[in-house]
């Protein structure tokens, strides 16, 4: 079975903000233990008696909300490239899954939500099948998100979406409604918030520091990353292409 954890970043409602995204990692079952040991090796160099106690969270790590600001910036900088760079890790096979919103670009009163859930469902319901096409396995995927309001929104959806269907079809792969956890119990929803809002710094704020690490993993076929669902103007696409210089860079991985 592959898992599927996800995030969101900035609001559907905050008239401040010009994107909102939802995003994470899948990660097929049997490697969810790796990547927990690796994150956990990260959360002990700020916690090494109680490393449970931390949790890796993309905001509050930049700004130093939350505790955060106890520990050098320098510090928080390189556990968030260390953590990042696991979706580099060969042997991990982590895919990142994705969907871009910017408000202005959607037609008044768009169910953001719905639009971002719908683009990653039929993706990832994509992936799956391509698992049996492509190599005979029968795979099924199941949705795991972090606790919050639209709980029953994302469930009701995605019933609808295996039921009745979507714009491309019926989510046929499946093994039962997205399921929500409490982000602090969980490594992997905490890589999928900072995978999350990484995608959201870049289109939000212009800081393509942590996406260089994320798009390698994004999901493509024939070269194309279609893991990454984009709902954003030319103007916006133009713009990405070519970044300016990075204020404060990111260090390299402390890790191979």
């Amino acid at each position: 079975m592959y898992l599927l954890y996800l995030d969101e970043s900035g609001s559907p409602a905050d008239p401040n903000q010009r994107f909102f995204v939802m995003a994470g990692i899948c990660v097929f079952e049997r490697q969810t233990h790796w990547v927990d040991q690796h994150l956990g090796s990260i959360a002990k160099r700020f916690n090494p008696t109680y490393p449970e106690m931390i949790e890796l969270h993309g905001a509050p790590m930049r700004s130093g909300a939350d505790g955060w600001k106890s520990f050098p910036a320098s510090d928080r900088a390189q556990a968030v490239v260390d953590a990042l760079h696991l979706l580099s890790n060969n042997q991990l096979r982590i895919k990142v899954f994705g969907a871009v919103i910017e408000k202005a670009q959607m037609p008044v009163g768009t169910d953001m939500v719905k639009a971002a859930f719908e683009a990653i469902a039929a993706e990832f319901d994509g992936y799956l099948a391509s698992r049996f096409h492509n190599k005979q396995e029968q795979a099924r995927g199941l949705v795991i998100l972090d606790n919050a309001d639209y709980e029953r929104h994302i469930q009701s959806l995605s019933h609808t979406f295996k039921h009745v269907g979507h714009a491309g079809g019926k989510l046929r792969n499946f093994a039962e409604v997205p399921l929500f956890i409490d982000s602090k119990a969980s490594r992997l929803i905490q890589l999928a918030d900072l995978v999350a809002y990484w995608i959201f710094r870049r289109y939000e704020a212009g800081d393509h520091r942590g996406f260089g690490h994320i798009s390698p993993a994004i999901l493509t076929y024939q070269g194309a990353a279609n893991g990454l669902k984009e709902f954003v103007s030319a103007t916006t696409s133009a713009t990405l292409k070519n970044p300016g210089p990075q204020s404060h860079p990111f260090p390299p991985p402390s890790t191979p």
